[in-house]
C-alpha cells in the first residue's frame, strides 16, 4: 500500500514535545529547596513519631523500651496533661473569638474613609509586629506589674477623681492569670483579624450596597442581610488562621506567667516534659498531636482559601 501523501502547501503537524522531560526541567530548580524542607522538617517529625511510641526517659536510662499507645493515652488522662488540653483550648477559642468580634469592629470603621485613615491602619497594624517575647514582656511589667504598671496607674487615678484615699492596686496576673494572657494574645492578633476582614470588606460589591440603600434598608440591615454573608467566609479563615497561631503559643504562656496558676498550655507543658522531667516519649507524644490538630486546621484553612480564590475569579 502506497502512503497517502500530504496535500501540497499544507504544513506538517508540530512534533508533541516531551512533556515529561519538559516538567522535570522547570521542576528541577525547586528539588534543592524540597529537599532541605524534607531534611529539615519531615526527617525530625519521623523521629518524633517514633519517639513518641517509646518509654524513653533521660533519669531512668535503663528503662528504654517500646511502649506503644501508652503515651498518647496518658496525654489525655493524666490530670496535667487533661488541664494543659483544656487550657489549650480555652485559650485558643477566647481569644480567637474576642479578636474577631474587635477585627470586625476596626475594619468596619477603617472602612470609611477619613483624614489620616492611612496613619490609623499603619497604627492598628502595629501591635501584630512586635516580636512575641518582646510583646508578652510589655504587658508583663509596663501594663500588669502591680507597682508601677500602666493599668494600675490609671486606676489611681480615676479614683483620685471621685475623692478615694486608697486605691486598689490589684496584681493582674496573680488575679487573672489566664485573662492576663488572653487580653495580651488579643491585642497582638486584632490587627491580624483586622487585615484579613478589611480585605473582605473591600472586594465587596459597590452596587448591592448603593441598591439596598436606595430601596431604603439602613446601616444594620445592609451589615446584616449583605455585608455578613460577604464576610462568612472571610471571618472563618481568619479564626482557622489564627488557630493555628494561638493553639502553638508558647511566648506569652512562658514570659507572662510561666505556666503557674493554671495556665499551662500543651506546649508549655511539652517544654516542661522535655527540658524538665526529661521523659522524651510523652513530650513526643503531645508534640505529635499538637501537630496533628494544627495539620487538620491547616486543611480546612487552605480548602478556605482555594474556595475565596474561585470565587474572586468567577
Amino acid at each position: 500500500m502506497h502512503k497517502a501523501r500530504p496535500l501540497a502547501g499544507a504544513t506538517p503537524a508540530p512534533a508533541r514535545p516531551r512533556r515529561p522531560l519538559h516538567a522535570w526541567a522547570r521542576r528541577a530548580p525547586l528539588l534543592p529547596a524540597l529537599l532541605f524542607m524534607v531534611i529539615v522538617t519531615q526527617l525530625p517529625f519521623a523521629a518524633t513519631v517514633v519517639i513518641s511510641f517509646m518509654n524513653w526517659n533521660a533519669l531512668r536510662p535503663g528503662e528504654q523500651g517500646f511502649t506503644g499507645f501508652a503515651n498518647y493515652v496518658q496525654v489525655f488522662s493524666e490530670p496535667v496533661l487533661r488541664s494543659s488540653v483544656l487550657t489549650t483550648v480555652r485559650l485558643t477559642v477566647g481569644v480567637v473569638l474576642l479578636s474577631l468580634v474587635l477585627g470586625l469592629g476596626a475594619a468596619l470603621l477603617l472602612d470609611r474613609r477619613f483624614r489620616g485613615r492611612g496613619a490609623v491602619r499603619t497604627m492598628l497594624i502595629a501591635p501584630f509586629l512586635v516580636v512575641p517575647v518582646a510583646a508578652a514582656l510589655l504587658w508583663k511589667h509596663a501594663l500588669y506589674n502591680p507597682e508601677y504598671g500602666l493599668l494600675n496607674g490609671v486606676l489611681t487615678w480615676i479614683w483620685s477623681l471621685f475623692g478615694g484615699h486608697e486605691p486598689p492596686q490589684p496584681d493582674w496576673i496573680t488575679q487573672a492569670p489566664l485573662m492576663s494572657i488572653v487580653v495580651s494574645l488579643i491585642w497582638q492578633w486584632t490587627p491580624f483579624m483586622t487585615l484579613i476582614l478589611l480585605a473582605g470588606l473591600q472586594s465587596r460589591s459597590l452596587e448591592a450596597i448603593e441598591a439596598a440603600r436606595v430601596d431604603g434598608a439602613g446601616a444594620w440591615q445592609t451589615f446584616r442581610y449583605l455585608t455578613l454573608p460577604h464576610l462568612r467566609r472571610y471571618l472563618e479563615l481568619a479564626a482557622l488562621l489564627g488557630s493555628i497561631y494561638i493553639v502553638q503559643n508558647f511566648d506569652a504562656v512562658f514570659t507572662i506567667t510561666s505556666g503557674g496558676l493554671g495556665t499551662a498550655n500543651l506546649p508549655y507543658t511539652i517544654y516542661q516534659s522535655f527540658y524538665q522531667a526529661h521523659d522524651y516519649g510523652q513530650a513526643s507524644a503531645a508534640g505529635v498531636i499538637v501537630v496533628l490538630g494544627t495539620i487538620v486546621i491547616a486543611i480546612l484553612a487552605l480548602r478556605l482559601v482555594s474556595t475565596l480564590l474561585r470565587q474572586e475569579q468567577s
